[in-house]
């Protein structure tokens, strides 16, 4: 893994949002498998996109709720959900959020995704 300014900026903005398991402990415990997905993760999506002038981390965190709740991808959505929360969003913008997904992605999608956030939000409600 080369290790260059957009992979070094993309290290940072995962340990920002997700702390060491969601950065380190996922490139360390990379298999030979795996490896390129966690530098193309750390490199492109966070060294790049996540960390592009536009929109602020707080913004992308709403916006990447919204579709994983859209996509019904409950896994990401509560990896999601806790860098959401690094990154400034409240519980009650969450739950705004799921409430408006109730309308545009339908009632199964919000049902699993306020299933999700009051696990991953229990001790803030």
């Amino acid at each position: 893994m080369i290790r260059d300014e957009l992979y070094e900026r993309g290290l940072r903005m995962r340990r920002s949002m997700f702390g060491p398991p969601g950065a380190d402990d996922q490139i360390a415990s990379a298999t030979e498998f795996t490896e390129k997905l966690q530098d193309i993760v750390t490199r492109y999506c966070y060294g790049d996109v996540w960390s592009r002038d536009g929109l602020g981390p707080r913004d992308r965190s709403l916006v990447t709720l919204a579709f994983l709740v859209a996509l019904g991808r409950p896994h990401e959505l509560e990896f999601h959900l806790e860098g959401a929360r690094a990154n400034g969003v409240t519980t009650e913008e969450i739950r705004e959020l799921l409430i408006q997904a109730t309308l545009y992605c339908g009632l199964p999608a919000a049902v699993d995704g306020f299933r999700v956030a009051g696990r991953v939000l229990q001790n803030d409600t």
